[in-house]
């Protein structure tokens, strides 16, 4: 590909990252076939920055060889240089000036990255490069970063409802007139059920592995063995054909049950109704527009309720939009905050998924085996836990960021550090997620094949997220106690004999310290497939955020 590049003249050097594969990205709206040559490069540092599972530098090495074959396919000169290519620098900015050597165009062209590592990059590249760099908005958003930054303005707390509700009214996603479809804004409370037992899940559709991908999971299985992931059973649409096909499944199979059973969680069933797009999403292979267009025609045709679509479309249109804006908002100070000084190490078995706690064994299974776990799995199981024990928010951000397919800062980070761990202390959500054992029984199966007891209260028999829970409540007592949201569970614990508080504290106590011993005689892998093989480094605020 580079060989037939170099033949031509160019007049732009247009460089697409590889989370940017979507044809009119703004990068490409007006390239010029007959003078412009397309820059994608696989580089070392972006592999390996965090040691990111293996199956999402598969899915993106693939879906970029994909994309690249496709331009070329329409006569578009493409200079692709892969990860082992002689020569290769293992960075972005290396890479550049080495395209730049090569075909001495006028200018570069890019569009805004999605993290601030990259866009801090990118200033670099406009300050230091001998040709001018623009640097294009993302055009696959419904919300301009500029816009939700006028939103934001000053506002103490940036609540996601506030938000979507003005996107809804901006993109008349929903609407009848000025109204919501069906007379309210949200249908959350529809969508908490537990899966009955004996309900007939859609199978994942699934995408096998052409020549491309087959030949990419080899040389991810040799040059990453030691990340974090197994390979087996990739099946990731790497393809814009191959998304719209997984849209337009998700659409027809899984949408009509997916706002019931949203919240559900059940063993062996890593998917239930969720959509499996958010790799694609993000890597630009849909776009978040023709996303909940397909999902609000569902609506219309009368082929999916309005609680599921409204729910879906609250995902997309809101959580996603608002996130990214938050990140961009806020960065970089906001990665800094801890504002319940959870200091504690994340434990081994969030690789290992080695742990009696079969919720965590479960998901962490899952994540192992698919790079993939949904919403409720993240927040109330792997989330949760880490929350209520205090876990440093940094070392949780990290691996977020490591085991799924899905992740990128600017989606990831937002999630964990605000709604998972309310380290940015009351920005994104008004109270912490913070739930016992209940909450997992009730919305799941896992608490029957579990080693502990979830209707146990104390002891070491009883389920650990129990007494973590009121211990979580009691470590941040003073912090917390007088938020409004949290004042049932501590008027609960005021009432709780000195007794019993000791009994939580010395469960607790107990059990923490046995994740301590566990992290010490973790073995040497540890570091390579997580915080210390290469992974970002980020200042940490310890005391609490004001």
């Amino acid at each position: 590909m580079a060989a037939r590049a170099a033949r031509r003249a160019p007049r732009i050097l247009r460089f697409l990252l590889g989370d940017q594969l979507h044809r009119r990205v703004s990068t490409l709206t007006d390239l010029d076939p007959e003078r412009d040559v397309v820059l994608l490069v696989e580089v070392e540092a972006e592999a390996t920055y965090v040691r990111h599972h293996k199956q999402k530098i598969a899915f993106l090495f693939s879906a970029m060889r994909h994309f690249a074959a496709e331009l070329e396919s329409e006569g578009i000169a493409v200079d692709y240089v892969r990860v082992d290519a002689p020569g290769n620098t293992g960075s972005f900015t290396g890479e550049l000036a080495r395209a730049l050597a090569r075909h001495a165009p006028d200018r570069v062209v890019v569009t805004e990255p999605g993290e601030w590592r990259v866009w801090e990059m990118m200033q670099g590249w406009r300050a230091d490069l001998p040709v001018p760099v623009e640097i294009r908005p993302d055009n696959r958003f419904l919300c301009p970063r500029a816009d939700f930054a006028a939103w934001a303005g000053n506002r103490r707390s940036l609540r996601m409802e506030t938000f979507y509700r003005g996107m809804r009214r901006r993109t008349g996603f929903l609407m009848e007139g000025s109204e919501p479809a069906g007379g309210q804004w949200n249908f959350d409370p529809l969508n908490r059920k537990r899966l009955p037992k004996g309900a007939s899940v859609p199978a994942r559709l699934g995408f096998s592995p052409d020549a491309t991908t087959r030949a990419v999971i080899d040389l991810v299985a040799a040059r990453y063995a030691d990340h974090f992931g197994d390979l087996d059973g990739f099946a990731w649409p790497v393809t814009r054909a191959d998304a719209l096909a997984a849209l337009a499944h998700f659409i027809e199979a899984c949408l009509p049950a997916f706002g019931d059973y949203q919240d559900a969680m059940k063993a062996g069933e890593p998917f239930l109704y969720h959509a499996m797009i958010a790799p694609a999403l993000n890597a630009g292979l849909l776009t978040a527009e023709e996303v909940c267009v397909a999902a609000e025609r569902a609506y219309r045709d009368g082929a999916a309720p309005l609680n599921a679509v409204e729910g879906f479309i609250r995902q997309i249109l809101g959580w996603r939009e608002y996130v990214r804006g938050l990140y961009w908002a806020r960065m970089p100070d906001y990665a800094r905050t801890n504002a319940l000084a959870a200091k504690r190490d994340l434990p081994w078995f969030y690789w290992s998924g080695e742990t009696a706690m079969n919720c965590l064994a479960q998901c962490i299974g899952d994540t192992r085996a698919q790079a993939y776990a949904h919403h409720i799995q993240r927040l109330m199981v792997t989330g949760n836990f880490a929350l209520i024990a205090g876990i440093d928010p940094a070392q949780v951000e990290e691996w977020y960021l490591v085991v799924y397919a899905d992740a990128y800062e600017w989606v990831e980070l937002p999630n964990v550090h605000g709604m998972v761990l309310w380290a940015d202390g009351g920005i994104m959500g008004s109270k912490p997620y913070a739930a016992s054992g209940a909450y997992i029984d009730r919305m799941s199966d896992y608490c029957a094949g579990c080693a502990y007891d979830v209707k146990a209260k104390a002891g070491p028999a009883a389920c650990p997220f129990n007494y973590l829970y009121w211990n979580f409540l009691i470590e941040n007592e003073a912090r917390l106690a007088g938020n409004p949201r949290m004042a049932m569970p501590y008027r609960t614990l005021a009432r709780m004999s000195e007794p019993r508080r000791a009994e939580i504290r010395a469960d607790a106590g107990r059990f923490l310290a046995g994740l301590a011993g566990e992290a010490d005689a973790a073995p040497e892998g540890q570091l390579a497939l997580g915080l210390g093989g290469g992974g970002r480094q980020r200042p940490v605020q310890t005391e609490s955020a004001t």
